[in-house]
Formats: structure tokens, C-alpha cells, sequence
């Protein structure tokens, strides 16, 4: 539900224009923000795995192993779009297929050792590159980008 029109909780009611277009404004200048951070951090690693594949790897590796059914859901992505993901992360090593101790039929996937310091070493690449970057903000700045952290992994958390 949009929030400006849920007046009969006793919510106010919608913005005036100006309000409206200003938090429009705010909204539009936080996604082109966040999305050449994004790139420019992606560049900076210069891994050979795509945003999808990286997204993945994160996944398995913090929450595997995984049933491919379990990584589609928890990526937002059809089943038959992970499964090629896996298979293309499979061929390069990154991840392998092992069978769910609880039932044979079902195989999970995890990643390997290759993986693990992959996904390591391009988080530090990132991090180090971030910090360095902040270190050119000021003490208010870089309190603002902390403090905004924990609303932005509410973001990604939405349904």
C-alpha cells in the first residue's frame, strides 16, 4: 500500500506537490549513489565473476550449503536462471554439488576452498577501498555514511 493514500489508519494524509517531489528528488539521488558505488567498487575487485555470480557465492557461503531451490528463492531469481548460475560457478571450481545428509535425492551446494578466498580477498579489496575513500570525508560525513548503514540493510531486507 502507498503510504501517501493509507489515511484511515489515522496516518496523514499525502504530502503536499513540493514534500512529494522532494522526497522523489532524495530517492532518485540515493539510487544513482548507491549504484555507482556499487560499480566502482565492482571494478576495483576486478573479479572475473559477474554481479550475480558474486551475489550467489555470498549467499552459499553465509547461509549453505543450499538446495538450488533454497538459492533461487533466497536470489530473487527463477529456477532455471540459478541453475545455470551454478552450473557456470561449478565449471570454475567455485562451487560443488554434495548430497543433503538427510535425503539422498536432494544435492546442496556450497563453496570450495577456490571460493571462500576469492569472496575474502575481494571483500577486503572493497573495504579497503571504501575506507580509503572515506578517510577523504569529513568527520560528519563519514558519521552520516555509518549511521546510514543499518537503514540501507533495512532496505534490502523489504519485502
Amino acid at each position: 500500500m502507498d503510504r501517501r493514500t493509507d489515511t484511515a489508519a489515522g496516518l496523514p494524509g499525502p504530502p503536499d506537490g513540493e514534500s512529494d517531489a522532494a522526497e522523489l528528488s532524495s530517492a532518485h539521488r540515493i539510487q544513482l549513489a548507491v549504484t555507482r558505488l556499487a560499480r566502482m567498487m565492482r571494478r576495483e575487485v576486478r573479479a572475473s565473476l559477474t554481479p550475480s555470480q558474486a551475489s550467489a557465492l555470498s549467499t552459499i557461503r553465509t547461509e549453505g550449503p543450499l538446495t538450488l531451490g533454497e538459492l533461487a528463492e533466497r536470489e530473487s531469481v527463477a529456477p532455471p536462471s540459478i541453475t545455470s548460475l551454478v552450473r557456470r560457478l561449478e565449471a570454475d571450481g567455485y562451487v560443488e554439488r554434495v548430497p543433503d545428509p538427510s535425503d539422498a535425492r536432494v544435492c546442496r551446494v556450497r563453496v570450495t576452498r577456490t571460493a571462500e578466498e576469492l569472496v575474502i580477498q575481494a571483500r577486503e579489496r572493497k573495504a579497503n577501498w571504501l575506507l580509503e575513500r572515506m578517510d577523504r570525508l569529513s568527520e560528519e560525513q563519514r558519521r552520516a555514511l555509518v549511521d546510514s548503514a543499518e537503514a540501507l540493510e533495512a532496505l534490502t531486507e523489504l519485502p
